[in-house]
């Protein structure tokens, strides 16, 4: 249910992309944005730190999504947006990463689009090109990889995704968003193409305090990922580009002498 103004600001909403993570990395746009809104609607992505932007008097509320703790389900989210605006005036839709990455901003722009409520687009870092970057994992480089794929590892029906097969095909850089707990399933894709020996990295809060770096192989990144005590939030990424990390050059060694003993 909608409610109506009751205190005849006119309403607006702003959809803005928090980054990956660290607060110093949302854009100027963004922290401008945050400094004028009446209200934060914010996700569970977005670091704390980041409403810091906002004016004391903003009114913040957490409408994250997560598994394993009590969710805004979207249809929720959009009625509350909307509410907030007609009520409040302007409210910043704040969104980890990118508000159209995989962040469902457009169902929520179309929401509002259907109250008359003016709405801005405020782009965001996203995390599947800017967490391997901070780590100096480029998605794509010269002789190694000329595109990339950014997939989804779990679909709403909580399946691998199609795409994932056709990306394990390729020769580009895979990255997979929220495919952690479905390595082992991923790994099997990559491990049928005959891709047991590429470079694999599985990133763990990407430009946070937390961040945890596992590198590895197809056939061997599982494992590594157990050892380094990875969790959610993480990215994988697939592609020889991960070879390009400084840690990465002892196991290439190792997997060559290997072949040499052979």
């Amino acid at each position: 249910m909608i409610t109506q103004n009751i205190n005849h600001k006119e309403p607006r909403i702003t959809l803005v992309g928090a980054g990956p993570g660290d607060p110093e990395l949302i854009t100027m746009r963004g922290a401008n944005a945050l400094k004028s809104a009446d209200v934060v609607l914010y996700d569970a992505l977005v670091n704390e730190g980041i409403l810091d932007y906002a004016g004391p008097d903003a009114i913040k509320v957490y409408v994250g999504k997560r598994s394993g703790e009590h969710s805004y389900a979207q249809d929720a989210i959009n009625k509350l947006m909307v509410d907030y605006a007609i009520n409040y005036g302007h409210v910043v839709r704040l969104k980890g990463g990118d508000p159209f990455v995989f962040g469902r901003g457009y169902e929520e722009l179309d929401f509002a689009a259907g109250y008359s409520i003016p709405v801005t687009v405020v782009p965001g870092l996203s995390s599947s090109i800017s967490v391997p970057g901070l780590q100096q994992i480029p998605v794509t480089h010269r002789g190694l990889s000329e595109s990339f794929w950014v997939v989804t590892g779990t679909t709403t029906s909580g399946k691998i995704s199609n795409d994932l097969y056709e990306a394990a095909r390729s020769k580009a850089t895979v990255v997979v968003l929220m495919g952690l707990g479905k390595l082992k399933e991923i790994v099997k894709l990559f491990q049928n193409e005959g891709k047991g020996q590429l470079p694999v990295a599985a990133i763990q809060s990407g430009s946070t305090e937390n961040e945890k770096l596992a590198i590895g192989i197809v056939d061997t990144i599982v494992e590594v990922v157990e050892e380094k005590g990875i969790e959610a939030p993480a990215l994988l990424v697939f592609g020889e580009v991960v070879s390009l990390h400084p840690s990465f050059l002892p196991i290439r060694e190792f997997f060559n002498a290997l072949k040499e003993e052979q």
